[in-house]
């Protein structure tokens, strides 16, 4: 008992001195880092220092443990202690690689913002990027899995029983699975043919919203009134919808005013271009007013006008409507529209 005591106490000098030095070294590492990182002020020293201190920390520990620890151990726990050891360096490898994909984020937010005019390319960037994090993460999180699993002989032996029915069990998973797999590949064709991005203006079943997420199974749409409708994923490849910022954020706006046929049109096409020239709303690329229908009482004129954005576009349309009417209204009243009656006086029967 006294041996294997002695054996232990050796054990933990042999250990604790050199995880007290890496400690040690991993902290002076990261504390230049840390200082490096506020001079140089970019958002990827920051984010390696946040997201990979812990994860190195634990990697270092566990290195050592593992490289020196069962030199000094019984013959009859070496195995174990280096199973175990074995199983939290996998462990905290793929913890490391998770945090890496979430520095890439962190880089890739910084460096393409979405809040901002002409963003395509961020947005293009944005969905692949979140599309792939969520992949990669799973992926590294199944592969760790299996690795840890077939660490055990006894899963490995499972393994290779499984395996040797692979083809049956492969059809069956596959016949359950069909709309799993429908959707994870739908994702993953959003992600790279991108008929929808991050920030998109959509219209999904008649109503009008921005894309605010995408995940490999379902899309959160956020509507104009701030409700979120939750679409699946599968719903874009299969079903026609509206996307109004596919290669470009202008649009196209109009107004329709209908008024009598005595409206001068050139003096109220005349009014449509001052208001749109005052208007902070207006690009300045499109300003038409057309006659695009008659009927027996009205006439049908189309305001169109162009507008940086869907958002903007609505504001403007608004405006320019408001301004139009009481244009009408205040200089040419008669134009209202209005019905028409033509009286006649009956003659008396003689009586």
């Amino acid at each position: 008992m006294w041996e294997f005591l002695q054996n232990w106490r050796t054990v933990a000098w042999l250990v604790g001195v050199p995880v007290l030095v890496g400690l040690i070294g991993h902290f002076l590492i990261f504390e230049l880092l840390r200082r490096i990182a506020r001079r140089t002020g970019k958002i990827i020293d920051d984010s390696l220092v946040k997201r990979c201190y812990r994860p190195l920390q634990w990697i270092i520990v566990v290195f050592v443990i593992r490289l020196i620890l069962p030199a000094g151990l019984p013959e009859e726990i070496r195995p174990g202690v280096n199973h175990i050891l074995s199983l939290f360096l996998i462990a905290t490898v793929s913890w490391l690689l998770i945090k890496s994909v979430y520095v890439l984020e962190d880089f890739v937010v910084d460096r393409f913002a979405i809040d901002v005019k002409d963003n395509l390319r961020a947005r293009k960037i944005h969905t692949q990027l979140r599309v792939l994090k969520r992949l990669v993460i799973i992926v590294v999180s199944i592969i760790a899995l299996a690795t840890m699993l077939m660490t055990f002989p006894k899963v490995r032996q499972l393994g290779t029983t499984i395996l040797a029915s692979a083809g049956i069990i492969g059809i069956v998973v596959g016949m359950a699975a069909q709309r799993t797999i429908a959707t994870f590949i739908a994702g993953l064709q959003i992600a790279f043919t991108q008929p929808i991005r991050v920030d998109d203006v959509v219209i999904v079943e008649n109503e009008w919203g921005r894309i605010e997420e995408i995940t490999l199974t379902y899309v959160v749409v956020r509507i104009w009134d701030l409700r979120r409708l939750i679409v699946p994923i599968t719903y874009f490849i299969e079903k026609p919808f509206q996307n109004w910022t596919r290669t470009t954020a202008d649009i196209l706006g109009t107004v329709f005013l209908y008024v009598d046929y005595t409206v001068p049109i050139d003096s109220v096409r005349e009014e449509l271009h001052r208001i749109l020239k005052h208007s902070e709303l207006w690009d300045g690329k499109v300003c038409v007013l057309q006659v695009t229908n008659t009927s027996e009482h009205t006439v049908e004129l189309r305001a169109l006008m162009s507008a940086p954005d869907a958002s903007t576009a609505w504001s403007l349309r608004c405006e320019v409507r408001e301004k139009i009417v009481d244009f009408v209204k205040t200089k040419y009243p008669q134009a209202l529209p209005k019905l028409r009656a033509e009286l006649h006086q009956l003659k008396a029967d003689g009586k």
